[in-house]
């Protein structure tokens, strides 16, 4: 029955999304049971494009995203994978009605990785756009469950807060980004003499995307905004943790936050959610 490689593809998906982030499994874990799956899946694929290049030194980057892309478009036609991981995106893809378009642009994105690219604003926007920008708006399509006036409505929200999390990321990964992958991608910025002003700028940017992303995530239907609401408050914490640090701090570590920090921050959200402050 397929409906057994079915969940196999799901649950390949959840692996994969709980080994690469305990953060975004603790959000997807507090989404309501009927749209988990989906968000897992979508995870998944965006996982394992972003594992491609980044990680598989010593292997042709090109070629396999290549592949991968291609292996998307046939999935996505045939309504079938045998890669566990595309063929549980498919579906997803297929039953809420996913923009192509989305599509596309976080593999452009992806592509963008795999050369020097010197960033410039416009750059840097349709970077962040593609990478993290489009995720939210896959997700969006869940949540909406296929309602498109509900969807344009929320859109520019899920936008700003895929926005704030991948430029957090920016921060945090600094210097794995600058010294393994030789990658900057704030433009007109020197991170070699990167400053408190400069900082200041980035932060500024950062947070009026949170600022505007609330606003959305107080108009989710309940099926995801506590799970949506619990990512943000963890992005949140991680960048205030950020923003107490000096400049050159942010390319001598990786900033984290503890298991039991995200613990309390996890029980004060839902606290929140009960009595309905957001």
């Amino acid at each position: 029955m397929k409906q057994l490689f079915d969940d196999l593809s799901v649950e390949i998906s959840k692996i994969t999304t709980r080994k690469y982030s305990t953060s975004f499994s603790i959000g997807i874990y507090f989404l309501q049971p009927c749209i988990r799956d989906a968000v897992y899946s979508i995870y998944g694929f965006v996982r394992v494009a972003d594992e491609i290049v980044d990680s598989f030194e010593g292997y042709n980057k090109q070629q396999l995203l290549s592949h991968f892309r291609n292996d998307t478009y046939r999935a996505l036609e045939a309504g079938i994978s045998t890669n566990p991981i595309l063929n549980a995106f498919q579906k997803v893809v297929n039953q809420y009605r996913v923009p192509h378009e989305l599509i596309n642009a976080f593999l452009e994105s992806m592509e963008m990785d795999l050369a020097k690219v010197e960033y410039t604003e416009q750059k840097y926007q349709q970077y962040i756009y593609g990478s993290a920008e489009v995720v939210g708006l896959m997700c969006l399509c869940v949540f909406c469950n296929g309602d498109r006036q509900y969807y344009e409505q929320l859109k520019p929200y899920a936008m700003r807060l895929g926005a704030a999390f991948q430029k957090v990321n920016f921060l945090r990964d600094a210097k794995s980004d600058y010294e393994l992958l030789d990658r900057t991608y704030f433009p007109d910025v020197n991170l070699q003499n990167f400053n408190c002003e400069a900082k200041r700028q980035i932060e500024a940017d950062i947070e009026a995307d949170f600022r505007e992303a609330l606003t959305g995530i107080k108009m989710l239907p309940a099926s995801s905004k506590t799970g949506v609401y619990l990512a943000y408050v963890y992005y949140n914490s991680l960048f205030k943790k950020i923003k107490k640090l000096p400049a050159r701090e942010i390319l001598q570590q990786r900033i984290r936050i503890n298991n039991t920090r995200k613990i309390g921050l996890m029980l004060n959200s839902l606290l929140q959610q009960k009595m309905n402050w957001i």
